[in-house]
């Protein structure tokens, strides 16, 4: 059944252009695993499949991973069919000389590569100062040690669900008297990364999902980055309400100026760095024509003019643009009549703006091993 499965996926494959979402992981009995799945069109919509789920034999270089993928490919799928590649940012994955990227691109002049842009809450963490990183580290102990114990872990869920005051102060308690004053101090860090915590979750569940394309990647990123130069001047004006833990601090007692400006520097840094990180996003100009191709031809390149025309002249495609711009443009007929607005239009659609299919992958298998092991007890 499953060799069936694999064989049609490849028959597919073999014809039709594709994205390819791989990254490799170590499993918790040091097993190296390497996860890989493909985006592309069938009947008019986009799908995603499980391509192949392979063991690293020996070390996690980049030339092994590629090495993986390409056996994979020999002879059944061609490695040009693929347009597009998304992967986390670690060096066995984006190093220039040596990374995975590196070798496939040497297969693949012309692939578009793009880095996972989940998991922000990693930036935060590299640029806290000193003290915010303490202040961190007091929230990360507490909720080891709550963890650490089944019976603390029940009677702290039912705390909370009783009391989320008392939800606060529990995760902030300790016997250590040097620690709890350093904790009192820390309280508007913590009130201020709870905060900001929160908003870097919320974007993140709108960067996941199966159906998300980079049109709206950009959207998110482009949104949440200029939030957060918002953020920062408004802090510096004294405006807390976009911060409500933080807010209620300030409502009961106040906030020390130079703490609120390590806030606002913090922003800043944060701001600097994302506008760095993601500016392959930033700067990627969507033409107008892919969202509304009835609209004018202003700004549109000499090649996809002609095109353009046609179909703005065809009036039997009008009526179909109101299902949204992805399935317009995911239609047989629009793929064949218009080659080059197509070459265009496909990479914002078919194209994985993260690797969030093969970290739900490895969290999946991670899950079952852990229940295996457990079972094995």
């Amino acid at each position: 059944m499953s060799a069936d499965v694999e064989n049609t996926l490849c028959n597919v494959l073999r014809t039709e252009e594709f994205s390819l979402q791989v990254d490799e992981s170590t499993l918790p009995q040091n097993e190296a695993l390497v996860l890989a799945y493909v985006r592309f069109i069938k009947e008019g919509k986009l799908v995603q499949e499980l391509l192949f789920a392979r063991e690293l034999l020996t070390d996690t270089r980049g030339e092994s991973i590629f090495r993986t993928v390409e056996d994979v490919f020999k002879e059944e799928i061609p490695l040009t069919n693929v347009i597009a590649v998304a992967t986390d940012g670690t060096p066995s994955m984006l190093g220039r000389h040596r990374g995975f990227l590196s070798y496939l691109k040497e297969k693949v002049p012309d692939l578009l590569a793009v880095h996972c842009v989940i998991h922000w809450q990693h930036l935060v963490a590299k640029r806290l100062s000193d003290r915010l990183h303490r202040s961190l580290q007091y929230v990360i102990t507490a909720v080891n040690k709550i963890k650490s114990s089944a019976l603390r872990e029940r009677l702290f869920s039912q705390l909370c669900e009783e009391n989320d005051e008392d939800f606060k102060r529990l995760l902030l308690h300790t016997e250590d008297t040097e620690l709890h004053d350093n904790v009192e101090k820390s309280r508007a860090d913590i009130a201020y990364l709870s905060d900001l915590y929160f908003k870097f979750n919320e974007m993140n569940l709108q960067l996941q999902g199966d159906q998300l394309n980079l049109i709206k990647t950009r959207t998110v990123v482009t949104a949440f980055i200029g939030k957060l130069a918002i953020f920062g001047q408004n802090l510096g004006y004294g405006e807390y309400r976009q911060f409500p833990n933080l807010n209620d601090l300030k409502e009961n007692g106040g906030l020390p100026d130079d703490v609120v400006r390590s806030f606002c520097d913090h922003l800043s840094m944060l701001h600097e760095d994302m506008c760095e990180r993601y500016g392959d996003i930033l700067s990627m100009m969507i033409p107008d024509w892919v969202l509304d191709p009835f609209t004018s031809l202003a700004g549109v390149e000499v090649t996809c003019q002609e095109e353009l025309i046609e179909m703005q002249a065809n009036e039997e495609l009008k009526p179909k643009i109101k299902g949204g711009y992805t399935s317009f443009w995911l239609q047989q007929e629009i793929r064949q009549l218009y080659p080059r607005l197509w070459n265009v239009a496909k990479k914002f659609l078919i194209l994985f703006p993260s690797s969030y299919l093969v970290e739900r992958g490895f969290s999946a298998v991670t899950g079952l091993l852990g229940k295996k092991e457990t079972a094995y007890r």
